[in-house]
């Protein structure tokens, strides 16, 4: 009762300001600097975990590759972006869907910050977005993409869909599989049940591509899934 009580009437007034003045001001710097807008969503991460008091543990950083590479995490809340943002030390683009960039401070952050958009409103203009996306991918910039492509309801780890191995392994980068371990644990119902905690951020070693064709997405798919997923279980633990 108490811990609902300061969510609602502290955490929850102070994250909502916050996300109101630095989504505003990430519009502004992103006008001139994508990558300034990108450093302002990173510090609205930490800022917002240190208001939920959500303490986040990392393994595997030291074996994050150098170059570019797509990041591939299970989804199971509102709050896996937040523990990305904050903890990932990569300047990563988020795949999102065309829609969300038109949504106010938010969405025009996401989209002022160079993120990448898909247009999923029909198949012509998905596979041109994916081209694109993959260029940018060769140009030397990360993506991160959640392949579940909606939340797990239950924290399981779920399907992975093709279409982020694919622009993987077009472009010829590396799959690198994050494991982000107790989440679920803190939001059970969603941000309004949120108690403080702490939650692991594991990385793998990057999964090559090299010599994959299109035809080896789906196997890709579930190679990256089955180490997401132990991740997830040795974790917990």
């Amino acid at each position: 009762m108490v811990r609902s009580l300061v969510f609602f009437v502290v955490q929850a007034p102070l994250a909502v300001l916050a996300t109101l003045i630095l989504s505003s001001a990430a519009c502004v710097v992103g006008l001139l600097s994508p990558a300034g807008a990108r450093a302002l969503s990173h510090f609205w991460g930490r800022l917002l975990l240190w208001l939920f008091r959500v303490a986040v543990t990392s393994e595997g950083l030291a074996q994050l590759p150098r170059g570019a590479a797509v990041y591939a995490a299970n989804h199971s809340s509102s709050l896996d972006i937040l523990v990305l943002l904050a903890r990932l030390p990569v300047d990563v683009r988020i795949i999102h869907k065309k829609s969300l960039s038109l949504v106010p401070l938010i969405g025009w952050t996401i989209a002022l910050g160079g993120h990448i958009p898909i247009d999923r409103s029909n198949p012509f203009r998905a596979r041109r977005s994916l081209d694109a996306a993959a260029e940018r991918i060769r140009a030397g910039e990360s993506v991160l993409v959640f392949p579940e492509g909606t939340r797990s309801r239950d924290g399981a780890v779920g399907h992975f869909k093709r279409g982020s191995f694919s622009l993987a392994i077009e472009a010829g980068a590396p799959v690198v599989p994050v494991s982000l371990v107790g989440v679920k644990a803190l939001v059970p119902r969603g941000l309004l049940s949120m108690r403080p905690g702490t939650v692991r951020l594991r990385v793998h070693p990057a999964t090559p591509v090299a010599g994959m064709s299109a035809d080896s997405a789906q196997a890709l798919a579930e190679q990256v899934r089955q180490v997401v997923a132990a991740g997830c279980r040795e974790g917990e633990v």
